[in-house]
């Protein structure tokens, strides 16, 4: 009887070591986050620092609490699918993606782990939410407006080049959003006198191609809406291009003119970038992509680059220069 009871005694003690045991490795387990590129990580180190900083402010600290697997198809598109494959395999508990092109290969590769998008300029075209109050489905995030803002670069390019006739729009016309960003375009020069030339950028070999383009066309500026890959791995040489060709330009954003060109003005990407952290966060306490509307840019900037406007013997008007969040010297 005393074997028997003590036999009984020591498999409920082992049940209960073991259930504590597994209770603690539960309690432990670190939340495995991806960061999904199409353009390499080294193109946009202050997004992917702001990330990281809005991941700190809500008491993360990776390889303690979360870990998050960096991935990036370092502009081959190609390899998204393979790097998404891998994201599955790894079991990752949420995906942040770093643009649309990251976020469609991220929604074809799975409809169940939530994906936050960092920025996006058309959720709802993309067909990536049912709505931005309501997204639906399992993919959130932050919206860019970019489309939208594209009016306001021809009305700036205007202000620094009065006698602005003909305007040459780098796109890239596979890139979601662009047909969007041309409408907004067209509807500003229309209302200037401005005639368009339109010059597709899909990859590489286009850019000098497209610069040409613009000079045979006499184009008196240039506005750069060129996305994707193209953008990330190639901005020094659209903006040394630029100068050389001693052609006023305006981009969608200010890395372009961290790299030499002359002005930007856009969404704050870093910020959105920060912000993409709140979510990952709301996710991991609970919360449900769908139930999570997908919010709107809080912060624009309007950077000039005086050094890019003294290489093309560009001077600024002073107006333009006090609306300017930012002044390169």
């Amino acid at each position: 009887m005393k074997k028997a009871a003590l036999s009984l005694i020591l498999n409920a003690t082992l049940v209960l070591v073991v259930g504590v045991a597994a209770e603690a490795q539960q309690a432990t387990k670190i939340p495995r986050t991806a960061y999904l590129s199409a353009s390499p990580l080294s193109t946009n180190p202050e997004r992917i620092e702001a990330f990281r900083q809005g991941v700190r402010e809500l008491g993360y600290v990776e390889g303690k609490n979360i870990v998050i697997e960096w991935r990036s198809a370092e502009g081959k598109l190609g390899r998204l699918p393979a790097l998404t494959a891998e994201l599955m395999r790894l079991k990752v508990d949420i995906i942040v993606t770093s643009g649309p092109t990251a976020t469609r290969a991220a929604k074809e590769a799975t409809s169940t782990i939530p994906i936050v998008m960092a920025q996006d300029n058309d959720p709802v075209g993309n067909g990536f939410v049912a709505s931005l109050a309501r997204p639906g489905g399992n993919i959130t995030g932050l919206a860019t407006l970019n489309p939208e803002l594209s009016g306001k670069r021809v009305e700036l390019l205007k202000e620094i080049v009065p006698k602005l006739s003909r305007l040459a729009v780098f796109g890239t016309s596979i890139f979601p959003g662009n047909a969007q960003a041309l409408k907004e375009i067209e509807l500003a020069a229309k209302a200037f006198g401005v005639k368009l030339q339109y010059l597709d950028v899909l990859s590489s070999k286009d850019i000098e191609i497209a610069f040409r383009a613009a000079t045979k066309g006499r184009a008196d500026a240039v506005l750069i809406i060129v996305a994707g890959a193209v953008a990330g791995a190639h901005r020094t040489q659209i903006a040394e291009l630029a100068v050389k060709r001693r052609l006023p330009a305006i981009y969608d954003r200010r890395e372009f003119v961290d790299d030499g060109g002359l002005m930007s003005y856009g969404t704050n990407f870093a910020d959105l970038s920060r912000r993409a952290a709140t979510y990952v966060d709301k996710i991991l306490k609970g919360r449900t992509p769908a139930d999570l509307p997908v919010e709107q840019p809080m912060k624009f900037e309007f950077i000039v680059n005086l050094k890019a406007a003294k290489q093309i013997g560009l001077t600024i008007p002073p107006n333009v220069l006090v609306r300017a969040d930012i002044v390169i010297k």
